[in-house]
């Protein structure tokens, strides 16, 4: 059974808080089925967007790395992908040493 993207960003939300690195959503999108992009800050002037991928070889969901470098490049690519999705969820997370709880089970 398929999670809504609004029960696994709450989800998410709450195992980070559990961890105490801080996060907040950025843009809300479509409560069922919008997807979801995680933006780690690592609060140094640079950052890390991930967007799930699914693989069609092995039907796996795995998080890959959609931008990285400077924090005004990753915030550029996420505001285009914004603008082609409007349904799109934005989640940001500060955290100095880049934890992002992603590759946990369950998060996939």
């Amino acid at each position: 059974m398929k999670l809504t993207a609004d029960i696994w960003v709450s989800a998410y939300l709450t195992r980070l808080r559990l961890v105490e690195i801080p996060a907040f959503i950025v843009q809300r999108g479509d409560g069922t089925a919008g997807a979801v992009l995680v933006k780690i800050n690592t609060l140094d002037g640079k950052a890390c967007c991930y967007q799930r991928s699914f693989d069609l070889m092995t039907g796996d969901r795995k998080w890959m790395v959609l931008a990285e470098g400077d924090e005004a490049e990753v915030d550029q690519s996420v505001s285009k992908q914004c603008s082609f999705d409007p349904d799109l969820w934005v989640i940001e997370v500060e955290d100095k040493q880049g934890r992002h709880l992603l590759d946990e089970p369950g998060l996939d």
